[in-house]
């Protein structure tokens, strides 16, 4: 019995050990310099503008303690992003960890990444798309607390009208990435 209560915690342990692991890169965009953490479980952060790589790190902290910085581990989904800005991929190959969102957050996240590459849908679109009709403005806050943007692009949500409506990362990179996968959808399509 002990024995087997001994196994059981030891791989308690490794899993508590392993979902505490988060490496991260910084690498240049057209954007200027991009920041993507990753877990065991996926990229659970990306910032699209970093200023300074400590402040960077500072917001990984909260969630995770000792955040390691392996570029050379994560060089694909560098890739990725590059090929994504030169308008080659439309579709990132990586999983997201989202588990620090809501299970309401969750929800909006899990919707936003089926809206297609090179396509938009409004905040109304969304509060239907997950049952939630009255929801427009919480769907709005939720989208704007996406720890993932691109890969869960958040930038394709405009308003009703067909105005931008906000960005976090500020409307003009909201704009630019629209009219990226816009050009981009042209010449993949």
């Amino acid at each position: 019995m002990f024995q087997q209560n001994k196994f059981f915690m030891s791989i308690i342990k490794e899993q508590s050990e392993l979902s505490n692991k988060l490496i991260y890169t910084t690498f240049n965009t057209p954007l200027g310099k991009m920041g993507v953490a990753v877990t065991p479980y996926g990229i659970c952060r990306v910032a699209l503008t970093i200023i300074k790589e400590s402040e960077f790190i500072e917001s990984l902290r909260k969630v995770y303690h000792s955040p390691q910085k392996q570029p050379r581990k994560l060089l694909n989904i560098e890739k990725e992003f590059n090929l994504y800005f030169s308008g080659k991929l439309k579709k990132f190959s990586f999983k997201v960890d989202i588990r620090q969102g809501t299970r309401f957050q969750q929800l909006v996240w899990n919707k936003l990444a089926i809206i297609p590459f090179g396509k938009t849908r409004s905040y109304q679109w969304l509060a239907l798309a997950i049952s939630q009709p009255k929801a427009c403005r919480a769907v709005g806050n939720a989208n704007g607390k996406n720890p993932t943007p691109i890969i869960i692009p958040c930038h394709r949500v405009i308003q009703k009208n067909g105005e931008l409506g906000g960005f976090t990362g500020g409307t003009h990179l909201k704009k630019y990435l629209l009219n990226l996968e816009k050009k981009s959808y042209a010449n993949l399509s």
